[in-house]
């Protein structure tokens, strides 16, 4: 094995699961065929090598634990949290199609860097590896579509529950959540099943659309149930999300008395916070994560 010092941060990330506070990943705790990616996940495409964003562990505990289900399954999650204190402002971090790959991992490192314990749960790990499908219609087909948004809630509910215990060292008094594309629709459907989640901010999640036996409902049927104040963040030229059903939301949230917000980015496309892939936009994705750190500051802090 290479030392440490020759092993890339993000790898490093992985030994970290062996640390005294984390549930140690023992080699039948995760379900077969189904772990958390290192590296990217093949159905991203090649990685734009020089948008990607590396953060370091640097003042971190992180790394992987097991959580028990509602069904008594072990579900892998990866964790990261300010090294030093407790009580910490929990911040869920809900996956891409692409499950818990190394953007979602860095994702929850940069918000631990802002003074949180965030938490992203594998959520499709009873249905496979997302990571290692390397055409997404397959993935689409074979594990996303297969995921019902009961077993989703009840896993973050798990996730959430992990988060308080002595080992996550979070205050879920001071609960938010953030997700990216099918974690962003996730985003606003988790704040009408929980109502203790203070904050959210969803990244282009699906607000509309067809429904069947494991999506009954979407954003736009549950506005009435969302009382946390929720930031979507959204492209003006997001082929998924046609814009009109943006402003329907919008819409609904204001006739509702709801204290959301819902920005939409001209000429900005779907992923663009995504930063290593082609979809990227520095200026919007920084804009969105600053005004992140501002609602979550006012909301949960």
């Amino acid at each position: 094995m290479a030392p440490d010092d020759l092993v890339p941060a993000a790898l490093r990330d992985e030994r970290k699961a062996l640390q005294p506070d984390a549930l140690p990943v023992g080699r039948r705790g995760f379900m077969a065929g189904a772990s958390l990616a290192t590296g990217y996940a093949l159905a991203a495409g090649p990685v734009a090598a020089q948008t990607a964003i590396t953060t370091d562990t640097q003042g971190l505990a992180a790394g992987m634990a097991n959580v028990r289900t509602a069904d008594g399954k072990q579900m892998p999650i990866y964790y990261a949290r300010p090294a030093q204190g407790q009580k910490f402002a929990t911040v869920i971090v809900v996956q891409e199609i692409f499950g818990v790959h190394e953007y979602i991992k860095d994702t929850c490192r940069r918000l631990a860097k802002a003074g949180y314990l965030a938490v992203a749960p594998e959520l499709y790990f009873r249905q496979g590896d997302a990571s290692k499908v390397s055409d997404i219609q397959a993935l689409l087909r074979d594990i996303v579509g297969k995921v019902p948004d009961a077993q989703v809630f009840a896993d973050i509910d798990a996730t959430v529950a992990w988060a308080g215990g002595s080992v996550g060292k979070g205050e879920t008094a001071r609960l938010g959540i953030t997700g990216f594309c099918w974690g962003g629709r996730v985003v606003w459907l988790y704040a009408a099943h929980n109502q203790n989640v203070r904050a959210g901010v969803a990244w282009y999640g699906v607000l509309t659309g067809p429904t069947n036996e494991f999506r009954t409902r979407h954003p736009l049927d549950a506005v009435a149930s969302i009382n946390a104040p929720i930031l979507g963040l959204y492209g003006g030229a997001d082929q998924g999300i046609p814009n009109d059903t943006v402003d329907r939301m919008r819409d609904a949230l204001r006739a509702a008395g709801k204290r959301s917000e819902i920005v939409l980015y001209p000429d900005t496309p779907h992923a663009f916070h995504a930063d290593y892939r082609p979809s990227y936009r520095a200026a919007q994705a920084q804009d969105g994560w600053r005004r992140l750190e501002v609602w979550f500051s006012r909301n949960l802090v």
